[in-house]
């Protein structure tokens, strides 16, 4: 026989109090877990790097100015260059870098390492910057 004896009176928790319960601490927990992941992500897009190649001006059948635009919250490093696959010196020097601070353009010049730029040619610059991410224009050489 049970000897437990249960109250007659005693009031248990009302079905709609618990479901009104249970929606308010799932969507507190989904507001904790949407900001903490809204921080990671801003961590990581705020070093991502925003750079493009606005303009390409042939300025002889040697050598090309590229403008770079930097739109990123960091300072932007170009590492190596090349035309068509050939690597080649920026600014005259071969393993020079160069820095586009954030917010701002920047021009260097480029000179192809096989020789002369052939008229109505298209010729694909290539930037790879210090975070590994590359930066791509075709541009067709108008030349005399």
């Amino acid at each position: 026989m049970n000897n437990k004896k249960f109250k007659k009176n005693a009031k248990a928790l009302s079905p709609v109090i618990a479901s009104i319960i249970l929606i308010a601490v799932t969507v507190a927990v989904s507001v904790v877990v949407a900001a903490w992941m809204g921080g990671m992500t801003i961590g990581l897009t705020a070093n991502a790097e925003q750079a493009s190649i606005t303009n390409v001006q042939f300025t002889s059948n040697t050598n090309v100015t590229v403008t770079v635009e930097n739109l990123g919250a960091s300072t932007v490093t170009i590492t190596s260059a090349s035309i068509d696959g050939n690597v080649t010196a920026i600014n005259g020097v071969h393993g020079q870098t160069f820095a586009v601070i954030k917010g701002t353009s920047g021009s260097l010049t480029l000179a192809p390492s096989v020789g002369q730029f052939i008229n109505t040619a298209q010729y694909t610059i290539k930037l790879q910057t210090a975070k590994g991410n590359s930066l791509t224009y075709t541009a067709t050489y108008s030349g005399p």
